[in-house]
């Protein structure tokens, strides 16, 4: 007859290793929370981060999902988004570090007017620009993509912009430090405030228009309150842009087993930075068509009273070597190797 007791220790040890096997199995499975400050129907949320997660998914085998929380469903404003990826409140952040002025001065030189000429040539050199000089802006958040939109352009509710003189005394919502210095210097007033509030207040006559890239403008609706836009011509550099992070938190990161890390990286990086840049290029034209299709007046800048523009704001970029210089930075490399970037 068979040890009774042996067999009962045999049996523990079988379940034991089930439940260990079991677990491991779950442990392989992960949920990451993705927080976001637009609208399920914008570019940013439908043509890059949905897909960015379905992709993660796919070479997973399922292991990796997203649960995405669009236009702040999570709680909080868009200036806190960093610090929620940072904290660990959430894993991945869709954002612009520059909600926080200040705080991220080395990428603000893709914020710099006049900058950006190609979205995604700009973005590709951005991640490598940031891997070099900005590492330590981004303690605690892995950056997985860094990319710039399709470059600002001035929207108004009541007076078309054509001239440098246009612009006095208009109040323009600006979503960045130097988009405001910008602003400043071409005569206007730079008004901050959440995105989520601009429409309203453009509506109601509180402000005058905004700074936005073409591609956001049906998403939040300001084809609707606005009626004159004003661009530049195809190939000119851009008036003003925003650098926007996909981050993750690093300790989340760290945790994952090696297989799904390289998963992670393999859709991390220049490239993919580069894919997103053009996806926001691709969407200019949408943008454009719901504007036009509401009977609103473009106008494009001829070249050279855009030549005037760009020496108006010529003193923000010297502005800001100068505070780098201050800081420690070697401003003036950090704008020569920003402007290469951008080629």
């Amino acid at each position: 007859m068979k040890n009774p007791i042996k067999h009962v220790v045999l049996m523990l040890m079988l379940s034991g290793s089930g439940l260990m096997l079991s677990s491991l199995a779950i442990a392989q499975n992960v949920m990451l929370k993705v927080h976001h400050f637009l609208p399920p129907g914008s570019t940013a949320h439908k043509n890059f981060i949905v897909p960015w997660c379905d992709k993660i998914a796919k070479d997973s085998a399922g292991k990796l999902k997203c649960q995405i929380y669009p236009s702040m469903q999570l709680g909080g404003s868009p200036a806190q988004l960093y610090d929620q990826v940072k904290d660990g409140v959430v894993d991945i952040v869709w954002t612009v570090p520059s909600f926080q002025a200040g705080r991220f001065p080395v990428i603000e030189a893709f914020e710099l007017p006049f900058m950006v000429h190609d979205s995604e040539r700009a973005s590709r050199g951005l991640w490598q620009y940031a891997m070099k000089n900005a590492a330590a802006e981004f303690k605690g958040v892995r950056p997985l993509l860094l990319h710039v939109h399709d470059g600002s352009l001035v929207h108004t509710a009541k007076k078309q912009v054509k001239t440098l003189e246009d612009f006095k005394g208009l109040k323009l919502r600006v979503p960045t430090r130097q988009g405001s210095k910008t602003l400043a210097a071409l005569g206007a007033m730079p008004v901050s405030m959440p995105l989520s509030q601009t429409a309203d207040a453009i509506a109601k006559g509180v402000i005058d228009g905004v700074l936005l890239p073409w591609e956001v403008i049906p998403s939040v609706k300001f084809d609707e309150v606005t009626k004159f836009h004003t661009e530049a011509e195809p190939g000119e550099a851009q008036m003003s842009n925003s650098v926007f992070l996909f981050g993750m938190n690093q300790d989340k990161y760290d945790a994952l087993p090696a297989d799904l890390k390289k998963i992670i990286d393999a859709n991390s990086g220049a490239e993919p930075s580069a894919w997103v840049g053009k996806i926001f290029v691709d969407d200019i034209l949408p943008g454009r068509k719901s504007a036009e299709a509401r009977k609103n007046t473009l106008y494009t800048l001829p070249s050279a009273e855009l030549r005037r523009w760009e020496k108006a704001t010529a003193s923000v970029t010297e502005e800001w070597v100068r505070d780098m210089s201050a800081k420690g930075f070697d401003g003036k490399r950090l704008l020569e190797e920003a402007r290469a970037a951008c080629k």
